[in-house]
């Protein structure tokens, strides 16, 4: 077997402040600016000695800085994402006339949801990962042919080939990965990762795979992690974390950004039980399912902040994208949360199917009701390779043909008779409005500023980006959705057909 080859790794600059997720759930340029960690890209990068892992957008690297990078290295790969994608097959023009023998591989969920289409982008791409691509692109580096890796597409003798599906990775194997945080550590600056509701500097990375939730607009469970929950070994993410705080001492929290971390009580429970005596602060994604008792330990176990998708006030749209959960779960759950200390952040979408100005405004009731320290309003996107792209484009309410404007911010792309898309931005100017402009709420912001010189510079910075943005979504509204930025990235006219789905 030949030597490895020399290979970079790369979360690319799509757009200026692109977070184009190798992590990020929703890959967009922020309203706020804001960056995830290219966690998915970590575990191979652990694995091929030599390798450099580059996250161009945190650390202000441009295309033509990253073209130069490129000139060093055989192989390529690169994580690419539905609203990036046009921009890196540019990119890779520019690194192939640069450096015309690299290998290129694109890597994520795109490439798993569209793997013709993505390799007929580009002759420039090599192959295609399909699932999770840990091993694939690894075996690639270290020699192996394509035709014997398992979860690639690739072109040969001017077909698209297939090769079978790669096996999902359980505990044994992912207990087996290197840590992501080695890498970080190796190749990332912590201090360029932030996320206005997160301790800075943050570090996050993921204790499980997969979710068995159903939920029709989330894409990674729908793409390369899927539904089955696989889980570390709780002994393994409490040796990471106790590695973390070594090589980090700076680090405020750690952030656990599994898909759901609190899904099964047992496992949150013998967690809670390891990190005590670490006494360190962490966040993490959660749903409303669990009990006063989990949640207790859970901020016995130094748990300060849970990010958790209420989505909508109304219960029956809450059937409509298989939430699996009610708005009195949602009742209870803040209610617990209160009672220890823990914050939340609540993530609230409007124009999901079943909307209306009525459940607009019930929803904007619910989220006064719940009080969470922050929310986040966002537009109804139905990303490629979701149930929700399908059952939009099948009953054809994507009218607007693009899913990010020039600079990859999100624009509304679903559209309904009763509901134009011009109503529903300014149902999430009227969101923010509603929620934050109450007396108790700018206190309770002011109060923390007040006592924290690093909160009010960041409160100054946010505030200023947000006011601005504001200003704009309501011109975009008051123009009827008309004259926005030109549109870049197409939305697809028929529902994509997948064998991964």
């Amino acid at each position: 077997m030949p030597d490895v080859m020399k290979t970079l790794l790369l979360n690319p600059p799509s757009f200026e402040n692109f977070d184009g997720g190798a992590s990020s759930r929703w890959p967009a340029t922020r309203e706020i600016e804001s960056y995830w960690y290219p966690v998915w890209l970590t575990y191979p990068a652990g694995m091929i000695p030599g390798s450099r892992l580059l996250d161009a957008s945190p650390h202000k690297v441009n295309w033509q800085q990253t073209v130069q990078i490129c000139k060093d290295y055989e192989f390529l790969i690169l994580f690419t994402s539905t609203v990036g994608l046009e921009s890196d097959i540019k990119l890779i023009r520019k690194i192939k006339e640069s450096n015309p023998s690299m290998k290129i591989a694109f890597v994520g969920p795109h490439g798993h949801i569209k793997p013709n289409e993505t390799l007929m982008a580009s002759e420039d791409i090599d192959f295609v990962t399909r699932g999770e691509f840990d091993h694939s692109v690894v075996e690639y580096a270290h020699g192996k042919p394509l035709s014997e890796i398992q979860g690639v597409s690739y072109r040969k003798e001017g077909k698209i080939v297939h090769n079978p599906e790669r096996p999902q990775l359980h505990t044994e194997e992912l207990d087996a990965l290197p840590f992501a945080t080695d890498i970080y550590k190796r190749d990332l600056e912590i201090e360029r990762y932030n996320v206005p509701f997160l301790l800075h500097p943050y570090v996050s990375f993921y204790t499980t795979r997969g979710c068995p939730a159903l939920c029709t607009f989330c894409m990674w469970p729908q793409t390369i992690s899927g539904h089955a929950w696989r889980t570390r070994s709780t002994e393994n993410v409490a040796r990471e974390v106790k590695q973390a705080l070594g090589h980090f001492p700076q680090m405020k929290e750690i952030f656990f950004d599994d898909d759901t971390f609190n899904i099964r009580k047992d496992r949150v429970i013998d967690l809670c039980g390891k990190f005590k005596p670490l006494k360190f602060q962490w966040s993490s994604t959660a749903r409303v399912h669990s009990d006063y008792e989990t949640i207790k330990a859970m901020a016995d176990g130094g748990a300060r902040l849970f990010i958790v998708g209420f989505e909508s006030g109304d219960a029956q749209i809450l059937k409509n994208i298989k939430k699996g959960a009610t708005i009195e779960m949602a009742r209870n759950f803040m209610k617990s949360c209160r009672k220890v200390g823990i914050r939340v952040h609540g993530d609230f979408i409007i124009g999901l199917p079943g909307e209306t100005k009525e459940t607009i405004q019930k929803t904007i009731e619910f989220a006064k009701e719940l009080d969470c320290e922050t929310i986040q309003v966002s537009l109804a996107h139905a990303m490629p390779g979701t149930e929700l792209h399908d059952t939009m484009a099948a009953q054809g309410f994507l009218k607007v043909e693009a899913l990010a404007d020039s600079g990859g911010h999100q624009l509304p792309h679903i559209e309904y008779p009763h509901l134009p898309k011009a109503e529903m931005m300014a149902g999430v100017n009227r969101f923010y409005d509603e929620y934050y402009f109450r007396p108790k709420v700018v206190w309770r912001i002011v109060k923390e500023a007040l006592w924290d010189s690093n909160e009010r510079k960041r409160l100054y910075h946010e505030a200023t980006e947000f006011l601005k943005l504001r200003a704009e979504r309501l011109k975009w509204a008051r123009q009827g959705g008309e004259d926005y930025k030109k549109p870049m990235i197409s939305v697809p006219e028929v529902p994509s057909a997948s064998a991964n789905d």
